[in-house]
């Protein structure tokens, strides 16, 4: 940010006092740009025990398969955010049974947020985010297709949970990976 919000005014990089880091500080009306981590919310979507996935027809990672998420919008919940980002990539209705995973990537300012879903029916489709959507089994997940190190991390949860018979919370970090996030 390189003018205040609020009044125009040019900021300066500083620290605050009380504050331990760099900020946008406006010199004129006192304005402190708090620039803080990004939540992105989605769906593990599941029918007839398979994993939707959906291929993405946007950047980044065009043309790589993920679980449907995206940034979470003002005035909704985590959950709420998951669902409507579940609609807008697969053209399906879902319903959330439990957060699963929460992935912190410091590198990018991003906390990734998945609940298990179940699909209320087989209605999915390609949508203007997604080319494809498809259902896969366990064993079946294209793994070197995969856009996002967490949605790979995720479904790797998955999959040990299921052997396990039963499904917890996962809270993990990724510091570094050469796939794109």
């Amino acid at each position: 940010m390189r003018y205040c919000p609020q009044c125009g005014h040019a900021v300066n990089m500083t620290i605050p006092a009380g504050d331990n880091r760099l900020r946008a500080v406006c010199p004129s009306c006192d304005f402190i740009d708090y620039d803080n981590p990004r939540l992105i919310t989605g769906t593990l979507p599941l029918y007839n025990g398979k994993i939707l996935l959906c291929k993405r027809n946007i950047e980044p990672r065009l043309g790589y398969w993920t679980l449907p998420a995206g940034f979470m919008e003002n005035q909704e919940t985590t959950s709420e955010g998951a669902l409507r980002e579940t609609l807008e990539e697969s053209g399906s209705t879902a319903i959330c049974k439990q957060a699963f995973s929460m992935i912190s990537i410091p590198r990018i300012n991003q906390v990734h947020l998945f609940y298990i879903a179940e699909l209320e029916k087989d209605d999915f489709h390609a949508t203007e985010e997604s080319s494809e959507v498809a259902l896969f089994g366990l064993d079946e997940i294209p793994w070197d297709e995969l856009a996002f190190s967490s949605v790979t991390k995720t479904i790797e949860l998955f999959i040990e949970d299921h052997k396990k018979g039963q499904y917890g919370f996962h809270e993990d970090t990724i510091h570094f990976n050469t796939v794109p996030e």
